[in-house]
């Protein structure tokens, strides 16, 4: 399963493609990157420059399904409003391409890597780099958070489709 990981931001949005084959499998990393807007332009144009930037990396990596980053408060209003906003591209995005479309906490995403729903952003960072074998640590943390993102789906997305589809099916029959 190819996963494109998003770990939305309005200034940095990592994205990150992973191809794995389930929980237990090695899994690899295909392409990692942040895509950057500048802060002092409209939130428009800097949502219009992500939303080119996830399609161009849609486009190149034909992923099977999408993982982002689910909005959870914060103090700063500003960040959230951002955030959520950037989330909503990537969903619509690959909505409209008919992916499915995975969100998970960032606790979710730390357990998955880590272990510890509490790890620190380094722990994420380097359980990364190990789980994916590569030779340096995805920087800047964002662009590893969508790797992490993408890994978790990976290794949950199977058994949550299959409670979503007990669930619409009413569950098991007798």
């Amino acid at each position: 399963m190819r996963v494109l990981g998003v770990d939305p931001g309005l200034t940095r949005c990592g994205l990150g493609v992973v191809d794995g084959g389930g929980a237990g499998r090695r899994a690899t990393l295909v392409e990692v990157g942040v895509a950057r807007t500048p802060a002092a332009d409209d939130v428009a144009i800097r949502l219009r420059d992500i939303s080119v930037e996830i399609e161009a990396w849609l486009d190149r990596h034909q992923p099977q399904a999408v993982a982002v980053e689910r909005v959870f408060s914060q103090a700063n209003v500003r960040t959230v409003m951002g955030t959520a906003q950037v989330g909503a591209v990537a969903i619509v995005l690959a909505a409209r391409r008919g992916l499915p479309v995975a969100l998970y906490t960032p606790s979710e995403v730390k357990a998955a890597v880590t272990g510890s729903g509490r790890a620190e952003k380094a722990q994420v960072t380097f359980m990364i780099s190990r789980l994916l074998d590569l030779d340096t640590p995805p920087r800047p943390a964002d662009a590893a958070d969508a790797l992490a993102l993408a890994l978790c789906h990976i290794w949950r997305g199977p058994a949550l489709a299959r409670v979503r589809a007990a669930v619409a099916g009413g569950g098991a029959q007798a």
